[in-house]
C-alpha cells in the first residue's frame, strides 16, 4: 500500500522546506523523483538544490541531463519515473501519476496559494474516495512538521 502524505506549507517556502525532506529521503536510501508544474520551476529547483546551504551536497539532476536514470533525486515536469524512484514528491500543484507505483507519495503545497490549496483538497478528496490512507502535516510556527490528520 502506498503511503500518501500531504505537507501544508504555512511558515516557509517550498525551496526552504523541500531540501531537508529530500536529504532525509536520500539518507534512508530511497530514490526520489520531484515533479514540478513546469520546466522553469524544475530548473529553478535544480539550481537551488546546489546552493541552498553552504555545507550541503544533495546529489540530484534533471530529466534532461545525461544519466538522469542514475540520479538519487530526479527533478522533472513530467509524469514519468525516469530514475525508478520509489518516492515521488509533487510540488506546485503537479498532477500525480498512478500512486500505486510508489512506496510513498508526498504532496507539498503552499497554504497561501489558492490554486495549490484547492488542488491539494481535490487530491485529498479523490484519493480518500479511492480508499487510500492519507496523512496531513502542517508546519508549526517554528517550521516543524506537525501531524494533524
Amino acid at each position: 500500500m502506498t503511503e500518501i502524505l500531504f505537507y501544508h506549507l504555512t511558515e516557509s517556502k517550498l525551496e526552504d522546506a523541500l531540501p531537508a525532506l529530500l536529504e532525509k529521503s536520500v539518507e534512508r536510501g530511497w530514490k526520489v523523483v520531484v515533479q514540478t508544474s513546469g520546466e522553469a520551476r524544475r530548473d529553478f529547483l535544480d539550481a537551488h538544490l546546489w546552493t541552498f546551504r553552504e555545507d550541503s551536497f544533495l546529489p540530484h539532476g534533471t530529466d534532461t541531463a545525461p544519466m538522469a536514470e542514475a540520479q538519487p533525486v530526479l527533478l522533472t515536469a513530467e509524469a514519468e519515473n525516469g530514475n525508478g524512484a520509489n518516492v515521488r514528491f509533487l510540488v506546485d500543484g503537479a498532477e500525480p501519476p498512478p500512486v500505486e507505483t510508489y512506496q510513498r507519495i508526498v504532496f507539498m503545497f503552499d497554504g497561501y496559494d489558492a490554486a495549490q490549496l484547492e488542488n491539494a483538497r481535490a487530491q485529498w478528496k479523490k484519493l480518500k474516495g479511492e480508499g487510500h490512507t492519507l496523512t496531513y502535516w502542517q508546519q508549526s510556527e517554528e517550521g516543524r512538521w506537525v501531524k494533524k490528520a
